[in-house]
């Protein structure tokens, strides 16, 4: 991804996690004042996000822990484990209530009072939410065209940014349904649209919390660095004297800045052990000059008839 952020993904966290604490208290003020079951379902929808941010930097924190003798690995996918949980949250907590806040006022509708406040309310979230979104959008975007926004989204190895970047758009999504629902129920004396708006709202965040679960279980499971970078830490390995060829790498995210690097060399057959040894120990630090996210690194000499065979097996068919 090319950006040029200018904020990381913990910052805009912790702004996403400001903009809803205001939010929530808003929304759940003019709830209990109005009577309205939008508005509440909102409130829980910004509640739930609050959660979900926390979730975030704890995951973040975790993350970063140092490798030992129980993970010899580090604790790199912690983030990715607590990712996968928002994204449940959302749905059990977020979408589970708004869908029951929205059926019990369908079964019993009762009026809106004073919707003139929920219009207020509706208007300070939406610009609340909506500069959290663009922080967000502007964040993650960096200079990736519009247009490419989801296919980002896919290759993208760090969920905590696009997470904040679908909650508020999700939040937004809300704000458009609850208002106009609002709006209906009060022009139309129909109380039963804000049931039904609660309903709308908790098919949202269902939606929202598939897509992030869909996206997240991906990286969990150990998901393969971009080909740019597979390919760049090849092309390093051939430019050494005494690697004859660089058969092939296997590159998998631990964290979104950690990746584990596994590297197939053929080497001059004219050189010794020791010389294979010095061999490896530049190649070793060349690559993790070259690429601070490469935090573990194995090379295992091998020729290129014997990587063929080895990628034959793994994946059934010859490399190509």
């Amino acid at each position: 991804m090319h950006r040029s952020a200018p904020y990381s993904s913990k910052a805009i966290i912790y702004i996403a996690l400001g903009a809803n604490l205001l939010v929530a208290a808003t929304k759940f003020g003019a709830a209990a004042w109005t009577g309205s079951s939008a508005m509440f379902s909102e409130g829980i929808h910004s509640l739930a996000d609050m959660g979900n941010e926390f979730l975030l930097l704890y995951g973040m924190h975790q993350s970063a822990a140092r490798p030992d003798q129980d993970h010899p690995l580090g604790y790199g996918r912690e983030v990715y484990f607590w990712s996968f949980a928002v994204a449940l949250l959302v749905f059990a907590l977020g979408a589970g209530i708004a869908l029951y806040e929205g059926i019990s006022h369908v079964s019993n509708p009762t009026p809106i009072e004073n919707a003139s406040a929920n219009y207020i309310v509706l208007g300070i979230s939406a610009v609340i939410d909506g500069s959290s979104w663009w922080i967000t959008l502007k964040t993650f975007k960096g200079t990736t065209p519009y247009q490419n926004i989801f296919s980002e989204i896919h290759r993208s190895k760090d969920p905590p940014s696009f997470i904040v970047l679908f909650e508020d758009s999700a939040a937004l999504i809300g704000l458009l349904i609850a208002f106009i629902a609002i709006y209906l129920s009060v022009e139309l004396d129909l109380p039963v649209l804000d049931g039904v708006a609660s309903i709308m709202l908790g098919l949202v965040l269902a939606a929202t919390a598939l897509l992030l679960a869909r996206e997240t279980k991906s990286l969990l499971i150990g998901e393969r660095a971009d080909q740019e970078i597979i390919d760049a830490i090849l092309h390093a390995a051939g430019t050494i004297d005494g690697i004859s060829h660089a058969n092939g790498a296997l590159a998998i995210h631990l964290a979104p800045n950690q990746i584990l690097v596994a590297l197939s060399m053929e080497f001059a057959d004219h050189l010794h052990t020791p010389e294979i040894e010095t061999k490896v120990t530049e190649l070793e630090r060349l690559v993790k000059l070259t690429f601070p996210s490469v935090v573990i690194l194995f090379i295992k000499p091998q020729s290129q008839a014997a990587y063929r065979e080895t990628i034959a097996l793994r994946y059934g068919k010859a490399d190509k």
